[in-house]
C-alpha cells in the first residue's frame, strides 16, 4: 500500500520538488513515513533484509531537524504570502478571504495529508505558538474524521492525538468553551483516558465560574521582533508585473577594455538608494559551474551576533565560499565585476565569492549588508566597511524570492543571470539606511545567488569623498 502511494506521487516525471507541499511531503515521507512501514508488523517476514537495506541509507535522508525546519517554512510560507493554510492543505497557494488568482498554481495540484497538518500544527505546538498550531491542527482534525476508521502506513499520529493536542491550543488561547467540546470528543473515542477527563472536568469548572476573560483573535508571534513586517510581506506579495517603475537602460562599458566589445546592458532601478540591475551578466554554463563548486561546500548560513557568528531563523539558507583560485569562470567573473563598479576587487579589498541557496521557504529577513557596529566580524579584514553589493541570480524561480528595499518601499524580482548592484555606505563612508534589504522567502523553486561583498579601504580614487560632507 506504501508502494502504491509513493509509485502515485511520482508517476508524473515533470513533478518537481520546486513545490513547497511535494517538498516537505518527500522530507516527511523519507524521515518518518519509511521507518514507520519498515519497523511494522507486516514487515516481519522480510524484516531483517528490510532493516539491512533501511540502515544502508539512512544517515543519507533528512533529519528531524530537517523535517521540523520544513514545518516551519510552511508556516514561514503562509505567513509572509497571507496564504490560507485549507488552500495550502489542497495543493492551492491562494490568499487567505481573497478572490485573487493563486500566487503559484503548480502543474501537478499536491495536497497534504491529516498526519502532513498534524506534524506542522505540533512543531507549532511544541514552541508555544498556538497561533499557527490551531490552524494547521483544525485542518488535521477535519482529514481524520473523514478517514476515521481506516488505517494508513505512513500516519504516526491518529484523530485522538490531533483532537487532544487542538483543545489544549485552543485551552492555551483562551477559548475554553471549544477545548471542552475537543476533549469531550476524545473521550468518545478513548473513554479511559483519565488525563482528558481531568482535563474536562477542569474546563468545565473554569466555565461555571465565569472567570475566563473573553479573547481577542489570536495575535502572530513575530519572533525576530521585526519592526517592518507588514511592508516586508506587502513587497513580497507584490505580483512581479508591480515591482518596479520604468526608470532607465543604458549600454555601458564604465571607461573599461573589457566592456568596448560587450557593454554591460545596465537597468538603473532606483535612484536613492542607487540600485541597478545588470542583465545578462552570466552565462547558463558559468552558472552550473559556480553552483557545482560550491554544492559540496554548502553548510547553513550564518549571521554576526555581535563579535560572533550564528544560525538565526531569520536567515534561512546554505552558503559557501569561492576563492577566485577555484576556477577560470569565478576569476573571470570577478574581472566583470571589477569592471561594471570600477572598484578594486584585490585582496584584502574585496571579500571571496559566497554562494548561497535557498531551499524550501529560505529567506533573510531586513537586515544590511554593511556592519552598524565596529565589533562587526566585518572589521576583522582590516579593508573597512562593506561599501558595495554585487549580487547575481544564478536561477530562475517559479514564485516568491524577490530582494525587497524596506525603507525605499520596492522589491527586485528574481531575473536569472542578472546582476543586482548598490551601494551600502554613502561617499562620507557612513551606511546608507535607505539599504535595508530583505530576500523574500522562496514559495516554489530553487533559488542560487552569489554575493560579491567589496569593502572601502583601496576605493578612495575610485569612490572620491564629494564636496559636501553629508554626501
Amino acid at each position: 500500500r506504501f508502494y502504491e502511494k509513493v509509485q502515485a506521487l511520482h508517476q508524473d516525471p515533470k513533478a518537481s520538488v520546486d513545490n513547497p507541499l511535494l517538498a516537505f511531503s518527500l522530507i516527511k515521507r523519507l524521515h518518518s513515513d519509511w521507518p514507520n512501514v519498515i519497523y511494522s508488523d507486516e514487515a516481519t517476514e522480510n524484516i531483517q533484509a528490510l532493516h539491512d537495506g533501511f540502515k544502508e541509507v539512512e544517515q543519507e535522508l533528512p533529519g528531524a531537524e530537517d523535517l521540523d525546519g520544513a514545518a516551519r517554512a510552511l508556516m514561514r510560507l503562509q505567513d509572509v504570502y497571507a496564504l490560507s493554510v485549507k488552500g495550502m492543505a489542497n495543493g492551492v497557494f491562494q490568499r487567505a478571504g481573497s478572490g485573487r488568482p493563486p500566487l503559484y498554481s503548480p502543474g501537478r495540484r499536491v495536497s497534504l495529508s491529516a498526519d502532513d497538518c498534524f506534524h506542522v500544527g505540533k512543531v507549532a505546538y511544541d514552541t508555544g505558538d498556538y497561533y499557527h498550531s490551531i490552524a494547521w491542527l483544525e485542518e488535521a482534525v477535519g482529514l481524520f474524521r473523514l478517514s476515521h476508521g481506516s488505517w494508513n502506513a505512513g500516519d504516526r499520529s491518529s484523530l485522538e492525538d490531533a483532537l487532544d493536542h487542538l483543545a489544549f491550543s485552543y485551552f492555551m488561547a483562551g477559548n475554553i468553551s471549544h477545548a471542552l467540546s475537543l476533549s469531550r470528543e476524545f473521550l468518545r473515542y478513548d473513554p479511559s483516558n483519565q488525563r482528558v477527563a481531568r482535563n474536562v472536568a477542569k474546563y468545565q469548572k473554569l466555565l461555571e465560574m465565569g472567570t475566563v476573560a473573553s479573547t481577542g483573535p489570536l495575535q502572530r508571534p513575530n519572533g525576530t521582533r521585526l519592526q517592518s513586517r507588514d511592508t516586508y510581506e506587502e513587497l513580497c506579495q507584490r505580483p512581479r508585473g508591480q515591482h518596479l517603475p520604468p526608470l532607465s537602460c543604458s549600454y555601458e562599458t564604465n571607461g573599461n577594455p573589457h566592456l568596448f566589445l560587450q557593454p554591460a546592458k545596465k537597468e538603473v532601478v532606483w535612484v536613492q538608494p542607487y540600485v541597478a540591475l545588470y542583465h545578462d551578466f552570466i552565462s547558463d554554463a558559468e552558472a552550473e559551474t559556480i553552483k557545482g563548486l560550491a554544492g559540496p561546500w554548502l553548510q547553513r548560513s550564518v549571521v554576526a551576533s555581535g563579535e560572533k557568528q550564528q544560525k538565526a531563523e531569520y536567515r534561512i539558507s546554505k552558503s559557501a565560499w569561492l576563492k577566485d583560485t577555484a576556477d577560470p569562470v569565478v576569476r573571470a567573473l570577478e574581472q566583470r565585476i571589477a569592471a561594471i563598479t570600477g572598484l578594486d576587487l584585490r585582496p584584502p579589498y574585496a571579500e571571496y565569492l559566497q554562494v548561497v541557496n535557498y531551499g524550501l521557504g529560505g529567506h533573510y529577513e531586513p537586515h544590511f549588508d554593511h556592519a552598524t557596529s565596529r565589533k562587526s566580524p566585518l572589521y576583522r579584514m582590516k579593508s573597512g566597511n562593506r561599501i558595495a553589493t554585487v549580487m547575481i541570480y544564478l536561477s530562475a524561480v517559479e514564485a516568491g524570492g524577490s530582494t525587497a528595499f524596506i525603507y525605499a518601499n520596492f522589491s527586485v524580482p528574481v531575473v536569472k543571470n542578472a546582476a543586482l548592484f548598490w551601494w551600502n555606505l554613502r561617499r562620507n563612508g557612513d551606511g546608507d539606511g535607505d539599504t535595508l534589504h530583505a530576500a523574500c522567502p522562496v514559495l516554489a523553486g530553487d533559488k542560487w545567488v552569489a554575493n560579491k561583498w567589496i569593502h572601502e579601504h583601496g576605493q578612495e580614487f575610485r569612490r572620491p569623498c564629494s564636496a559636501d560632507p553629508r554626501d
